[in-house]
């Protein structure tokens, strides 16, 4: 089991950036996967998560509105839009397989486990200037 984010870079406030997150060793209609972020100095986020078979997105609260997430299970691959960007989405980005496939909570926001995280991804930085 693998997955390999990548994608990052350095964009101006009011940007955007795709970013990738390719997998292999397993199937994306048997897993959901999640984007998480974490800038220094602060705690890791939930960004994004998207179900196995029905690919139903789940988000922060911080990025809903602004952040897309997709994929394309031919190409065992999945996606990030990040449109709008700001300097507070500054962090390094990574995906991991959600075992648990993107639990939510009362207001549909993305609420991971950590114990359901079971594979990770190397990190992408991403760095929003002002």
């Amino acid at each position: 089991v693998q997955l390999q984010a990548f994608g990052g870079g350095l964009v101006q406030a009011g940007g955007s950036l795709r970013l990738s997150c390719s997998v292999s060793g397993f199937t994306l209609e048997d897993h959901g996967i999640g984007w998480f972020r974490q800038a220094p100095g602060k705690e890791r986020e939930a960004v994004s998560c998207i179900t196995s078979n029905e690919g139903n997105a789940y988000y922060g609260e911080s990025v809903k509105g602004r952040f897309t997430i997709s994929k394309d299970n031919a190409k065992n691959t999945v996606y990030l839009q990040m449109n709008s960007l700001k300097p507070g989405d500054t962090a390094v980005y990574y995906c991991a397989r959600d075992i648990w496939n993107c639990p939510y909570d009362y207001s549909g926001n993305y609420y991971y486990t950590s114990a359901a995280l079971d594979a990770w991804g190397q990190g992408t930085l991403v760095t929003v200037s002002s």
